[in-house]
């Protein structure tokens, strides 16, 4: 269990993030013309192989410190709120606390995603230092088996580890769909963490392009009973799976490109990780002009799509400015750029 002193950090922490999120949500309600999050990829590899994974390989170099450095410092120089570590595994990267430092010197909040294998009680220290302020960690089963190895048999010692030493405010999220044998461990999973003091969450496992996967009444039925789970924040902004789990499209105005950033690790901006290749415009060279456009371009995968964190961040322009197909929100685009 934590320490008296560990608890209290960990409310005075959360109480700073909150208010920094509050003053984010109404900047972003009163003005478009930033992005509200960005994943960022400092190495490409990773140490599992998940087969529903596409965002992965086993030889990859991490992207050298200083170039992180000028991808940081362009997001802050953009706008940005919320810059979440992605992979790959990022926690392989050598220098990742120099990453989230970095982060945080540009005012911005610093979040990671990773799979928790590499996490002992000397690395979650050096991420208290470093002023990480979330974490999340996906946990696909109960036992490992061909399709995950990130089960909660191999990663209970973490969770424990994370409980009696993080600063940070950790979530675990359970998945349904995507070839996950036993939809049922989501259930023991999303029960262990709420028990560890953890937020948790469930996600529908998209495939290889990340597109709908209708869930069948047994995975239907733990989808619904997950949500009684789930306490209220933004991470639990997630109505739109209740379409995806029918089978479902949604109707609603994806802003990929412009209020959320995916870089890979050649700093290319992508509209999320299954659409990589679209725009794949240079970071270093992206513009509010470049937001702007995208901001106004409709996104053909948007009905089927199943990626949690692009649907969190339309939120907020969702009552605003509809869209066109892309070469009609490119001149609109043009037209509004000229009368700013």
């Amino acid at each position: 269990m934590p320490s008296a002193l560990t608890k209290l950090r960990r409310r005075t922490k959360a109480l700073h993030r909150n208010l920094r999120g509050a003053r984010m949500a109404a900047r972003a309600i009163a003005s478009t013309d930033h992005p509200l999050l960005a994943h960022i990829i400092p190495m490409r590899r990773c140490n599992l192989a998940c087969t529903y994974c596409n965002e992965f390989d086993d030889f990859s170099k991490p992207v050298p410190i200083e170039e992180m450095y000028r991808r940081i410092d362009k997001l802050g120089e953009l706008g940005t709120s919320v810059v979440t570590i992605s992979g790959g595994e990022p926690l392989m990267h050598p220098e990742l606390d120099d990453v989230i430092r970095r982060i945080r010197a540009n005012g911005m909040i610093a979040g990671l995603i990773t799979n928790g294998y590499l996490l002992v009680v000397e690395r979650i220290q050096r991420l208290n230092r470093a002023g990480l302020e979330w974490l999340q960690i996906s946990i696909d089963n109960v036992n490992p088996d061909e399709v995950s190895k990130k089960s909660l048999k191999v990663l209970d010692k973490k969770l424990q580890l994370l409980a009696e030493h993080a600063d940070f405010h950790v979530n675990i999220n359970s998945v349904v769909g995507g070839g996950i044998t036993h939809p049922q461990d989501a259930l023991v999973i999303g029960k262990r963490a709420v028990e560890l003091g953890f937020t948790s969450t469930i996600g529908i496992i998209h495939d290889g392009s990340g597109q709908l996967q209708p869930l069948g009444e047994e995975e239907r039925r733990i989808y619904h009973e997950m949500q009684s789970l789930e306490k209220s924040s933004f991470t639990r902004v997630n109505s739109f799976q209740d379409n995806i789990a029918k089978g479902l499209p949604n109707d609603w105005r994806c802003r990929a490109g412009a209020r959320y950033l995916y870089i890979c690790e050649n700093g290319l901006v992508h509209y999320c990780s299954q659409q990589r290749g679209y725009p794949a415009v240079p970071l270093a060279t992206y513009t509010r002009d470049d937001l702007r456009r995208e901001y106004l371009t409709e996104k053909s995968c948007a009905p089927h799509c199943t990626v949690s964190c692009v649907h969190q961040v339309s939120i907020f322009d969702s009552w605003r400015a509809p869209q066109r197909p892309a070469s009609a929100a490119s001149a609109a685009g043009a037209e509004l750029i000229q009368i700013n």
